[in-house]
């Protein structure tokens, strides 16, 4: 199954879902902001529907909570979902391990929030 896989391809998708993850969050935050001060039209919505908002923020939750160990979860968290993005060799200093096992680690990661979000 993974031969006929172009990984950098996955990679690229995964990193893509995360990155939208994090303003999906902060999204589903302010919705439940403004609804709770009655401003929900505070802002115009071009699109409509936030349920699927809702659902893919729920699912990457448990795909990050459940799928990954805690190295690979703390390299995804560093990597893609903080503010201020840690280059590679930050990171594997910050966690204490080696580099090799850094970015053994990290295509662990991204192969298994792949599988989990049902990307492949």
């Amino acid at each position: 199954m993974m031969a006929t896989l172009n990984e950098k391809e996955v990679h690229n998708e995964v990193i893509r879902q995360l990155r939208e993850y994090r303003a999906l969050k902060v999204k589903l935050v302010n919705m439940k902001e403004r609804e709770d001060a009655g401003a929900e039209e505070l802002f115009p919505s071009l699109v409509q529907g936030s349920s699927l908002s809702e659902l893919k923020v729920k699912q990457i939750n448990r795909a990050l909570s459940e799928a990954l160990d805690s190295i690979e979860r703390a390299i995804v968290e560093r990597k893609y979902l903080h503010v201020k993005e840690l280059n590679d060799e930050e990171i594997y200093l910050e966690l204490g391990v080696k580099r090799g096992k850094f970015y053994e680690k990290k295509k662990d990661a991204l192969l298994n929030l792949a599988r989990a979000m049902g990307i492949i």
